[in-house]
């Protein structure tokens, strides 16, 4: 397995994120046999980083992730958990849910810690509570090994944000499509000047790059008819040097199994490989698809539409332009689920990480069914 490095700490470049975790159809519930497979499997074949999150399946994710890596020797895995400023009230707060993280997780240290989903109102309450340095002393104390953020905001706003101590290491989007689309490129550069090391999120965006139209999908098997479309994507993001984890949110064990092979057996792209993405994007672009990543943030909706499974099924109609199955996928949502139900109270908008016009896309597909 590829390994890169954070500060002294030795990663594998490959990271397992457990915010999709395969889950029971019956229950709804995460199902634990299934991501144990997958966890060991990850682990015998050298996966070392395991990123999970407070919110991450309704708050079972920390505590499955945690019982299952605690048959592990402590320092062969690395555990990264993230603070979500936005569920406490006060500093006080902030203490309780840490202290209430490492006991789910059941260990008595973090090696990688996050202000979760940090943007500049966030940053401010950061600043007005003193929580920057509360971890700073934590990281002192060895609670946390090392410490970063994820970040989910304008570009230009990673500047104060990456100065404003000295971090051991930030999370970032970034994928062939959002490294224009999303200005993944100058954060990644920002972060790179500082010299704190990327962690990048949705490097497949959320499974779109591994479901690609068909001409790109053509344009892929021709040229590497071996390789699966999603590892495209993965080498795409590998080629940064200061990229030292890649989370790919695997759901079930052919994606381990797929994402293992990438890494055991990498390579670095080649000028063809990149000239063959570039074509590829010209095309995915063509296709009127929402830039969403299926991350849920702005969930629950008040009026009850499934606003990730909508824009989902939409943008395999993007893909695929087959109006009959887009209709009967439509179909087969619970009528509250439906975009007809939006009354457009915006409250999604100021959650949803990639900026889009919620209320305006629904609309959009309402019109289509």
């Amino acid at each position: 397995m590829e390994q890169r490095k954070i500060k002294e700490q030795s990663v594998s470049l490959l990271g397992m994120g457990c915010m999709r975790l395969p889950v029971d159809n019956q229950t709804g519930e995460i199902d634990e046999v299934l991501t144990e497979k997958m966890v060991d499997l990850a682990f015998e074949k050298g996966i070392t980083y395991y990123d999970t999150a407070y919110p991450y399946h309704s708050g079972k994710s920390e505590i499955v992730i945690g019982k299952i890596l605690k048959k592990y020797p402590r320092n062969q895995f690395c555990l990264a958990d993230k603070l979500p400023i936005w569920e406490c009230n006060s500093l006080e707060d902030v203490k309780n849910l840490f202290n209430e993280q490492l006991k789910k997780c059941q260990v008595e240290y973090f090696d990688f810690y996050l202000c979760h989903a940090m943007n500049k109102e966030r940053y401010d309450i950061y600043k007005k509570w003193n929580v920057f340095e509360y971890l700073k002393g934590l990281r002192q104390e060895g609670k946390i090994r090392h410490l970063g953020f994820s970040f989910h905001d304008a570009p230009q706003n990673i500047i104060p944000i990456a100065e404003e101590l000295n971090w051991d290491f930030a999370q970032i989007q970034m994928n062939y499509l959002d490294y224009e689309m999303q200005d993944a490129k100058q954060q990644y550069e920002a972060l790179t000047q500082q010299g704190i090391s990327v962690v990048v999120m949705e490097p497949v965006r959320g499974g779109l790059l591994a479901n690609v139209c068909e001409p790109a999908q053509h344009l892929f098997k021709e040229k590497r008819p071996d390789r699966s479309i999603a590892s495209w994507a993965l080498r795409f993001v590998a080629a940064f040097p200061n990229v030292k984890v890649i989370l790919s949110g695997m759901s079930n064990l052919e994606q381990v199994k797929d994402n293992i092979h990438t890494f055991e057996e990498y390579e670095p792209l080649t000028e063809e490989d990149k000239k063959c993405i570039d074509l590829a994007k010209k095309y995915i672009l063509g296709n009127d698809f929402i830039p969403c990543t299926g991350c849920r943030y702005c969930m629950p909706c008040s009026f009850k539409v499934d606003i990730p499974k909508v824009f989902k099924i939409y943008n395999m109609y993007g893909i695929h332009k087959d109006l009959d199955k887009f209709k009967k996928d439509m179909e087969s949502l619970e009528q509250t689920h439906l975009p007809k139900n939006c009354r457009r109270c915006k409250k999604c908008l100021k959650q949803c990480p990639q900026h889009i016009d919620i209320p305006t896309q629904l609309d959009k597909i309402n019109h289509l069914m």
